[in-house]
């Protein structure tokens, strides 16, 4: 599988990795208060972004899916407004953590027999 293009977002601090989703990425550090170019409009950022993390691209309501390279990668907890820094205090991730992959792994050799 290849990896997806960047779409262009007019906005060159900014990543849009796929056009289905609803947040950015950004490419540097950002300041609370820059004002940053979503499509829609304008948005000032609502505290400091560090480097690769999420910003919404636009309103996002309680429980809708957050889309990252198209994909859904979680749910938002709360209200979060276009140009807010989408992160764990506005969403819950739908990652599956580790150690329960490595359990279940384990469990799936010990049933087959297959003890690598």
């Amino acid at each position: 599988m290849s990896a997806p293009v960047p779409v262009s977002t007019h906005d060159p601090r900014l990543i849009l990795l796929d056009p289905r989703d609803n947040v950015f990425v950004a490419r540097m550090r950002l300041p609370a208060g820059e004002a940053i170019e979503t499509g829609a409009g304008k948005a000032a950022l609502d505290r400091d972004i560090p480097l690769a993390h999420k910003i919404a691209r636009r309103a996002i309501a309680p429980g809708e899916k957050i889309l990252k390279y198209g994909a859904p990668i979680g749910v938002a907890t709360v209200a979060i407004a276009a140009g807010c820094h989408v992160h764990v205090q506005n969403m819950k991730s739908d990652y599956t953590p580790t150690y329960h992959l490595e359990d279940e792994r384990k469990e799936d050799e010990h049933k087959t027999g297959m003890n690598a």
